[in-house]
């Protein structure tokens, strides 16, 4: 059994899923006894750790020429980030180095440098940055499966980063230098947190044997005010809780809620709030709530008849699902990516992806269906609990 895990992610606050995830094993194997360790960028906002002096130094993805070279460098590989990685491998001695979201401000070397010390390697993969350089798997707002083999060119051909040329060509550069030939030397195990995930990294050439499923869970404070939860009467609306950006599909479940002509309650900000707070201002029934603090997404989920989850792109393992139906909130969601694994025994409902037409009826259907909100929470509980989680990763830790 690991007894000495070192935890690595980009940053260390709780800033995106893969931070909230890191923190959140972070607390789950310190509960059973683990001696952690955390690696990650120097940053303002990180939170307090004995750790921080080994933290890689902080990069600027934006800055000026003498910023981009030092990023470059990071990327690649190169610089002080070798040697901060050095330090904390040779000080902590982990017996296992547990990788998270890992590109751009550090870089995949730490999987290299803790492989030829003889440590054991897993990779939890938050995104398809192995398959897709530009991460999202998207082009034009659509799927798009171009750079899944070893061919990369179609990222600078296309501009799928930032439409930057040079962006591009530096997200080219990173994945022929920290291509699957190269990382599936150095890492014994990658977790995918749902099958979808996985059977797309099969898809791509990854060792189907080191590809391991294992979901998110619910932090465990978290999952005790879900427990705490007494079910009180559903009020008459219904709701999205996430970012507003167009690969999240907010805009075809708006053109769909302008069809139900029911109460939606939309909470969390992003790129197109303006955008979609004009073109559907004439429409009483949708109301903005800006960006909701935790209590916030905690009461509208609690409150609400069902949430929505109406992804455009290949979502992994959204913990947006998950707390939904910790809440006992069932949830309608777009058929793709790792979503319809997590909608299953009578916990809601998906429809055809981008289709807002289908999306009304799902919706309506949802609206009229007498829920068992207590059955859902309780189902929800038992199967995104951190006890599980844990059996399993120290299962693939000792594998």
């Amino acid at each position: 059994m690991a007894q000495r895990v070192l935890l690595v992610n980009k940053f260390y606050y709780p800033r995106g899923g893969d931070c909230v995830v890191t923190l959140n094993t972070e607390r789950l194997l310190r509960a059973h006894g683990v001696d952690v360790g955390v690696y990650a960028m120097q940053y303002p906002h990180n939170v307090e750790s004995q750790f921080s002096r080994y933290f890689a130094s902080q990069i600027s993805l934006d800055g000026g020429l003498g910023a981009k070279f030092k990023a470059l460098k990071r990327i690649m590989g190169l610089g002080d980030i070798k040697r901060s990685i050095a330090r904390v491998l040779d000080d902590f001695k982990p017996d296992v180095v547990h990788l998270h979201n890992v590109h751009s401000y550090l870089s995949p070397v730490v999987a290299q440098m803790a492989h030829n010390r003889g440590i054991k390697v897993v990779w939890t993969l938050h995104d398809y940055k192995l398959l897709c350089p530009a991460y999202t798997c998207l082009r034009e707002g659509k799927p798009c499966e171009q750079c899944f083999g070893s061919n990369k060119h179609p990222v600078v051909e296309h501009r799928c980063m930032k439409r930057s040329m040079a962006a591009s060509v530096v997200a080219w550069a990173e994945a022929k230098r920290w291509s699957r030939a190269v990382l599936e030397k150095c890492v014994d195990a990658w977790i995918c947190p749902s099958q979808f995930m996985a059977r797309k990294m099969e898809q791509g050439g990854f060792d189907s044997g080191k590809l391991k499923v294992l979901c998110n869970f619910v932090d465990p404070l978290k999952l005790e005010k879900f427990k705490a939860q007494h079910e009180q009467p559903r009020d008459d609306f219904y709701c999205y809780v996430g970012r507003l950006s167009a690969e999240k599909g907010v805009s075809t479940l708006l053109q769909a809620a302008a069809l139900m002509r029911r109460e939606v309650r939309v909470g969390g900000s992003g790129p197109l709030i303006d955008e979609l707070r004009h073109d559907f201002s004439s429409f009483p029934n949708i109301h903005f709530l800006g960006q909701l603090d935790a209590q916030g997404v905690s009461d509208l989920l609690g409150r609400a008849r069902f949430s929505v989850v109406p992804s455009e792109w290949y979502e992994n393992n959204p913990l947006s699902v998950i707390e939904s139906l910790c809440s006992g909130t069932p949830v309608v969601g777009s058929h793709i990516g790792g979503i319809p694994e997590l909608i299953v025994d009578g916990c809601g409902l998906t429809y055809p992806c981008g289709d807002a037409k289908a999306l009304c009826d799902a919706m309506r259907q949802a609206w009229n269906t007498g829920w068992d909100h207590d059955a859902i929470k309780h189902r929800a509980i038992e199967r995104f609990s951190p006890e599980a989680h844990y059996a399993q990763l120290q299962a693939i830790y000792d594998g």
